[in-house]
This record gives structure tokens, sequence and C-alpha cells, in this order.
């Protein structure tokens, strides 16, 4: 802990627990250091090992006591591995334009070092223009993200969404055979976690319907092109393994298998802009992939099986 909890540092703080906080969570107990950062802020600099209890490492849910003393420094984000050579402006039109994200990279800038984003690399790819995002995608998802180029902008393109006239198409590769399209309705808890919740109850607006059309088969998986209009935090993957088919490489609803997660957004279409960007990947190389995890898997449990004391099988 001496490289985060640097006793020089100039960002460093503490706070006494209050007897007001006395048996709140670490992770809202934490407000008292950083006041001006989210609860989902504020427990990934946990995570980070950012935070200290009386000098010692607590986890999110523990509950603080009248007079423990919170220490806690925010680490310093490392140096970039991309730059604005790495994202492809797809087209610009007007007040608008569509950018390729590489995987790997946040979308949004994310609190207190949480890594680079491609927030940061707006003002490099659209110098003079106050470039705003329009859409997210998960740190592992590549693909096509909206910008805005002024504030207008990005008022005309939520209008839009919010009449159901942008359609945002992505491909995937996802474990078993799907034969025939179909929709996923399911409704979607994103309050405050890392893993949004699938709640098996019909979602009552289609505009946080995913629909599911498959493409291609190989090995027991099927490529697919999932279609949503608006869009909540991890849809696709949740709504899919929530549907019995998570997607290849998934390390939080699927198996976490390779280093690459299957998702890519491949277009995006609206009376404002149109864009298209092919995936970096195959469903043969996905194939590949799951057949090297099945086998290690296979391998491991072989092992696990035959181990045990000399003369037991």
């Amino acid at each position: 802990m001496e490289d985060i909890l640097d006793e020089g540092a100039k960002d460093r703080r503490e706070a006494a627990v209050p007897p007001e906080a006395a048996g709140w969570r670490l992770d809202r107990a934490t407000e008292l250091l950083w006041p001006e950062t989210g609860l989902r802020g504020r427990r990934r600099l946990i995570a980070a090992g950012a935070v200290l209890v009386d000098g010692q490492l607590r986890g999110p849910a523990y509950r603080v006591r009248t007079g423990e003393i919170l220490a806690g420094q925010i680490p310093a984000r490392p140096e970039g591995a991309f730059t604005a050579a790495d994202v492809p402006v797809l087209v610009q039109t007007g007040d608008f334009a569509a950018v390729s994200k590489p995987a790997g990279l946040h979308s949004a800038a994310i609190a207190h070092g949480g890594g680079q984003s491609l927030d940061d690399l707006l003002p490099a790819l659209f110098p003079d223009r106050a470039a705003i995002l329009l859409s997210r995608l998960d740190r592992l998802t590549s693909g096509i993200v909206a910008v805005a180029l002024t504030p207008g902008a990005g008022t005309r393109y939520r209008d839009l969404e919010d009449a159901g006239q942008v359609a945002k198409d992505y491909l995937a590769v996802v474990h078993g055979v799907i034969a025939d399209p179909f929709v996923v309705d399911f409704r979607l808890d994103t309050a405050d976690r890392a893993k949004t919740r699938v709640r098996f109850k019909s979602e009552p607006d289609p505009l946080r319907h995913t629909q599911v059309e498959p493409l291609d088969r190989l090995d027991g998986l099927t490529l697919v092109r999932c279609r949503i209009a608006k869009g909540a935090r991890h849809q696709i993957r949740a709504h899919l393994a929530g549907a019995g088919h998570p997607l290849v490489g998934d390390p939080v609803y699927g198996r976490g298998e390779g280093e690459r997660l299957h998702l890519h957004c491949a277009a995006l279409a609206c009376p404002v802009l149109d864009a298209s960007d092919p995936p970096a990947w195959t469903l043969a190389e996905a194939a590949a992939t799951a057949r090297g995890a099945a086998r290690k898997k296979g391998a491991a449990e072989e092992g696990a099986a035959t181990d045990g004391p000399e003369g037991v099988p």
C-alpha cells in the first residue's frame, strides 16, 4: 500500500468516522473522503486498494465504527495505451460524427484512476469542437460510438432515440444453436450494480428490447445480429445470457474464454447519422477460442479427477 497511500502525496485524504456515520457501509462512508464521487466510483477505489480503515484494507460492505480513520489516495492514472490514431472517424456529417472504439478502451471517463477513455481522446479527434459522446460501449465491446459536435446536436439525437428513430446493430457470437429470430424483452435492473440483473418479466417499453437474428452457425455457436434502440448497460450481454445464449468471451455473463468479448457495434442508422463498421474478429476465430477453452477445461477436470493420495484414482 505504500505506493497508493504515500504519506507525502498531495491528494491523500483522511477523515474520522463521526457518530452519525457509525454502521455505514464503507462504500457509503468513503463519501467523507470523496463527496464529489458517486457510489460506483468509490467502489472502484475500494477495489483498487486505495482506501484504508485504521490502516487496514476492508471491503465495500464493511461497517465502519465511530472514530475509525478512513485514509484514501486516488491512484495515478496510468499513461494511456491508446491514441487518437487508434480511433478511426467513420463518418462526420454536419454536427454529428461516428467513431470506431477499439476493445479495451473505456467509453466515458471513470472517476479517479479508472483508466483511459474515449472521452479523453475527443479533443484530439475533433479539435475546436465541443464533442460529446451520444452512446457508450463497455470497455470490452468494440465498434461504433455516435458523437455530437454541439450541445444542440446532442439534444436532437436524444429526441430521435426517444422517438424510436435510432437503430443500432451489433454482431455477437453466442453459445448454442439459434435457428430462428426472436426478441428478448426481459426487464433489466442496472441500479448500483457491477452486473446487470435480469428480471424475467416483460419490459413494456419496446425501445428496451433486443431483437436477435441468427446469421451463421459453427461448432455449436451462432453468429447473431442484435438490434437495439436506446439500450441499457450490458443490455445485449445480459439479455442473451438470460435467454440461455451467453456471448463467447464474456467474463461476467458467460464463460470468459479467450481474451476477447465477441460483441461489436457494426451499424448505426438514424435520420442524422448512418455508419457501418465490420468487426475485427470472425465466427471461425470465436469457435477456435471456444474449442481451446473447452480442451483446457477438460484437461484440468481430468487432472483433478486423477489427483489424490497415492494409490487413489
